[in-house]
Order: structure tokens, then sequence, then C-alpha cells
């Protein structure tokens, strides 16, 4: 598998990039429509890493995250998560819900605010897995969000165990959401993408990469 992922080019990494501004296009147009005003979306990056890659990306094992996790079922099965860093979380709440006092760290936690941020993964991974399924031809289709706040090893090693899935490698799209009615930063969060072990060939088959 090391050098199947080793192998992608740069070429193919672009298109998956590609995927994913369609992906973020689409779910631009939902969170706008939802928050009644206009919402941009794009992905910076997208790359292909290691487990231990996916955590440094999220400040380490120990560090708090936010994450909306789906299993991914169809034609090529896996898991996915969105995660966001508190921060973010409770930007994306403020905007979305206008809740200001909202804070990860602080229970209880508001049921609103909860609902708000699975619905912000419940739209995105609609919105990447529909612009994945239609590109390569296979059918995906998101399972219903489970939102976790909870430790980053945690919250990743368990998705993974739960399922008995050990997938080594994540595709991550970056994901940058501007809301222009605030004078606020973008938020930025990253979706994992972890293919089972079988549907990774099948994905990258697809994008004209053949498994070493």
């Amino acid at each position: 598998m090391s050098s199947f992922i080793e192998s992608l080019t740069e070429y193919q990494l672009d298109t998956l990039k590609e995927i994913g501004n369609i992906g973020s296009g689409n779910a631009a147009t939902s969170l706008s429509m939802l928050l009644n005003h206009k919402v941009d979306m794009n992905v910076p990056a997208v790359r292909v890493v290691g487990f231990d890659q996916m955590m440094d990306l999220v400040g380490g094992a120990d560090k708090l995250i936010v994450a909306v996790f789906l299993r991914i079922e169809g034609e090529a099965p896996g898991n996915m998560f969105f995660v966001l860093s508190p921060g973010e979380a409770e930007t994306f709440v403020k905007e979305m819900t206008g809740i200001e006092s909202f804070s990860v760290e602080q229970p209880p936690l508001d049921e609103m605010a909860l609902s708000a941020l699975q619905e912000l993964g419940n739209i995105l991974a609609g919105a990447y897995l529909s612009a994945l399924s239609d590109f390569i031809q296979v059918l995906l289709q998101p399972s219903v969000p489970l939102l976790t706040i909870d430790m980053a090893g945690a919250i990743l090693a368990e998705g993974l165990m739960e399922l008995s899935q050990v997938s080594d490698y994540a595709i991550i799209i970056d994901t940058i959401i501007d809301d222009h009615e605030n004078d606020r930063e973008p938020i930025t969060g990253h979706f994992f993408l972890l293919p089972d072990p079988d549907s990774f060939p099948k994905i990258f088959d697809r994008l004209g990469v053949s498994e070493q």
C-alpha cells in the first residue's frame, strides 16, 4: 500500500482537489441557503497522509477536537471525519445560531449548537461524497453523522477500531469556510476520508492510478 500511495502524482492529487472544490461549491450553496446569506468555500490543498500525520494535523493525539464522523456506504466503503478545533467550532456555531456564549469546553452543551455542527458535517460529507461519486462513477452514500468532542487520538482511533478497519492512510481535504456577513476570520477545517483497505485501489484506479 505504501508504494501505491507514494506513486500518486501531482496530477492525481490535483484531480482530488478539483473534486473537493466541486464538493465545496455544492456545500457552499447549501450552507448559503441554510444561513440565508452568501458563504464561500474552497479547498486549498488535498493530501494523502499516514495515520501519524493525521494526528499532527489536528495538533496531536491529546488535542481536544470537534469531529463529525460518518460511515461511507456503497461500492467503496470507508470512514469520514470532519474535524474542527474548538475555536473554529465555536465560531461556526455563533455564525449559524447566534449563540455567542457557546463553548465546547463548558458543558452542558446547547442542543441547537450541537445540531448546527452536526448539520455542517452532514452538508459537507454529502457534497464531497456526491462529487467524488459522480467523478469516479461509484455509488457512495454517507451514513447519519455522529458528533463527538474528545481528544483527537480517542476519536480517530475509536472510529476505526469500532468498525474493525485498519486504514493506514487518509485523504485529507482542507476546507475553508468564509462567511461574508461578519468580520470574523474564515473557518478552517479538515476532512479526513479513510477508505477501507479494499476501497483505496478502487477509488484511485478510477482516477487513473494503479496499485503498485
